[in-house]
């Protein structure tokens, strides 16, 4: 009679197919990688508006803390006036444009505070548009 060892349970799995089976993927992905063309992303486009855009009112704080409002669409170096002023004049050059934005330009060195109580007048006086103007960076 033939003694029969007995049969133990394998604890490994034999990966040595998988892998082989990867580096056959691997090597078809690139082979055929180079003849997929990206797609070209078709970007919208817009048509030139035939109204051209009403230049803001801007506000400027100088440093002392003082006011001025400048119209943008004339040149001119733009009228002193208190904050209790800013009220009347807003409205007075916002009453043929009141959808016209204002923007707020504030020195360097002015307080936070300051800007937020023009932003504040500003809301108040139910401007829509509000925004702050910055000095690119020089690279």
């Amino acid at each position: 009679m033939i003694r029969q060892r007995p049969r133990r349970a394998m604890n490994q799995i034999n990966v040595v197919p998988y892998i082989d089976v990867m580096l056959v993927l691997l090597v078809i992905f690139m082979v055929t990688a180079p003849f997929i063309n990206p797609s070209q992303v078709e970007l919208p486009s817009v048509a030139r508006s035939s109204i051209a855009p009403v230049a803001p009112l801007e506000v400027m704080i100088k440093a002392d803390g003082s006011l001025l409002i400048r119209d943008r669409a004339e040149t001119g170096e733009g009228e002193a006036i208190s904050e209790a002023a800013l009220n009347g004049t807003v409205r007075k050059l916002q009453k043929d444009h009141p959808d016209r934005p204002v923007v707020i330009s504030a020195d360097k060195s002015v307080r936070y505070e300051s800007v937020m109580r023009v932003m504040d007048t500003l809301q108040r006086l139910g401007v829509a548009r509000v925004g702050l103007l910055v000095k690119p960076a020089q690279p």
